[in-house]
């Protein structure tokens, strides 16, 4: 615990099991998923994905570990931990990884080992997104 803020406990946010969120989430503490969420998720802090949760989510946070399943791409600044029950289909920005036997991850993965790693990775996420967000024209919007 020594390396956590302490508003990173204090603050929490939980989405339990059954509920069904659509449209972003920001938090400020750590974050607890068990239910179903359908838009980005951005914590400064810790995130825990239950087993039971299902997301279709970008995922932003400090250390996330996740359990359920990821529609998305996830960046971790601090790093991820991908429980055996774990799927993420999207890619990964993180500074480390553990990823339990029987995980799954479909998308690419990167470890970023120093600061200039981590701005670069970042910095080509943006241009990616904003790339997306220019072709989905008012055309692709409406459908």
């Amino acid at each position: 615990m020594a390396g956590h803020k302490r508003a990173d406990f204090l603050l929490n946010t939980i989405i339990g099991p059954g509920t069904k969120v659509n449209g972003t989430i920001e938090s400020a503490g750590f974050t607890r998923i068990d239910g179903s969420v359908q838009g980005d998720v951005h914590v400064k802090g810790r995130i825990a994905i239950g087993e039971k949760a299902r997301l279709k989510s970008n995922i932003s946070g400090t250390s996330i570990t996740v359990g359920g399943v990821i529609y998305g791409n996830v960046v971790a600044s601090e790093r991820l931990v991908i429980l055996g029950t774990g799927l993420i289909l999207g890619d990964i920005i993180t500074r480390r990884i553990q990823a339990d036997e029987g995980c799954l991850i479909h998308g690419k993965v990167r470890v970023c080992h120093n600061d200039e790693q981590w701005d670069r990775a970042m910095a080509e996420q943006q241009d990616g997104q904003e790339r997306r967000s220019v072709l989905q024209g008012p055309l692709e919007q409406g459908t």
